[in-house]
């Protein structure tokens, strides 16, 4: 499959430190599986790829203010996220606290994500994007193929990708950019994900390839 970036970009899920670093809140479900992927080391090249190469970067976010955690109801996991804090903010208009949190970027990706030409799409609740802005601003972009990573693979990645190809977008997802929860009762996401996404995806394919095709685009 052709990637040209005059109409394609990199979309990334969720590059936050509650996912991504030893002292995330989500650590204990994930960290096994972002080690045994690379996946901290493979988003950052990715991101710095994309700006190289001219690729637009799109970040969608998860974030959770006050009145988020006064829901009634919710999944296993959207439980568990309000259980634990993950993704706390203290308001939409506010970045009290932010710098440093679980709910801000892995700072090894801030000179990529902090740039004026980074879309910055308003945060996803669930797992999906149905509920920001990021169809709207691809559109807008006019961008039809979408590289897809970061966390996690078997939540909001395969709920972006369910989503973006119902829009109808062309969709490469990459494996060793994301990563998932492994608990012993409910099962080893990742797994579950790969399954799926060789299933419904445009492409699987590994950092190193999406990178090799990306400076050819």
């Amino acid at each position: 499959m052709k990637i040209d970036k005059e109409n394609a970009a990199l979309v990334v899920i969720d590059p936050q430190n509650d996912f991504l670093s030893e002292t995330g809140v989500a650590w204990d479900l994930v960290g096994k599986s972002v080690q045994e992927n690379g996946t901290v080391e493979h988003l950052g090249q990715l991101l710095e790829t994309a700006r190289a190469n001219s690729f637009l970067i799109f970040i969608s976010p998860h974030y959770y203010y006050p009145f988020d955690h006064k829901w009634e109801f919710g999944g296993a996991l959207e439980e568990k996220m309000h259980e634990i804090g993950m993704f706390d903010r203290k308001g939409p208009l506010s970045v009290e606290d932010l710098d440093g949190s679980g709910a801000d970027w892995v700072d090894q990706y801030k000179p990529v994500i902090d740039h004026e030409d980074t879309v910055m799409v308003s945060p996803h609740k669930v797992y999906g994007p149905q509920s920001n802005d990021l169809v709207l601003q691809l559109r807008k972009r006019g961008i039809d193929t979408v590289i897809l990573a970061g966390m996690s693979a078997n939540l909001c990645v395969e709920s972006h990708l369910r989503e973006l190809l119902e829009q109808g977008f062309k969709v490469l997802v990459v494996s060793d950019a994301t990563a998932a929860a492994q608990h012993p009762d409910m099962g080893d996401g990742y797994v579950a994900a790969m399954t799926n996404f060789r299933y419904i995806a445009n492409g699987v394919k590994t950092t190193a390839e999406i990178i090799e095709t990306m400076k050819h685009g």
